[in-house]
């Protein structure tokens, strides 16, 4: 995968995150003319429609027809938006291993104790 591939994928999730943003600070659901408008990019209907779509396919958003269009909501509260970012940049690397073990060692002991407990409990949902 090349340096471009890379750089494109940031840029499109930088566009997911900005969507997934707008849609937190509406006051319910809205439509993908209400989004555009939010958007300090300036970007193009059809632009909004495609990071729109990729969310839903990533079940980030949810969408009901209302008339002839759709509203949209995000499927997540602010945690989960925040972690779609975690998750965003540790795909964007090439060694996932690397970044997660970096991670984990950089992490305060209350949040890596906390770490522990949470994989512990899923782990055992499993």
């Amino acid at each position: 995968m090349g340096e471009p591939d890379r750089r494109r994928r940031r840029a499109q999730g930088a566009l997911e995150t900005q969507v997934l943003a707008a849609l937190h600070e509406a006051e319910g659901p809205v439509t993908a003319g209400w989004v555009q408008e939010r958007l300090a990019a300036g970007l193009a209907y059809t632009t909004v429609m495609t990071v729109l779509a990729r969310l839903l396919a990533k079940r980030a958003v949810t969408r009901r027809r209302e008339g002839r269009s759709f509203v949209w909501l995000p499927a997540a509260d602010e945690a989960g938006l925040a972690a779609l970012k975690m998750r965003r940049v540790l795909d964007g690397e090439r060694d996932r291993r690397a970044v997660l073990a970096s991670f984990v060692t950089a992490l305060p002991e209350g949040d890596e104790q906390l770490l522990r407990e949470l994989l512990d409990r899923t782990g055992a949902e499993g």
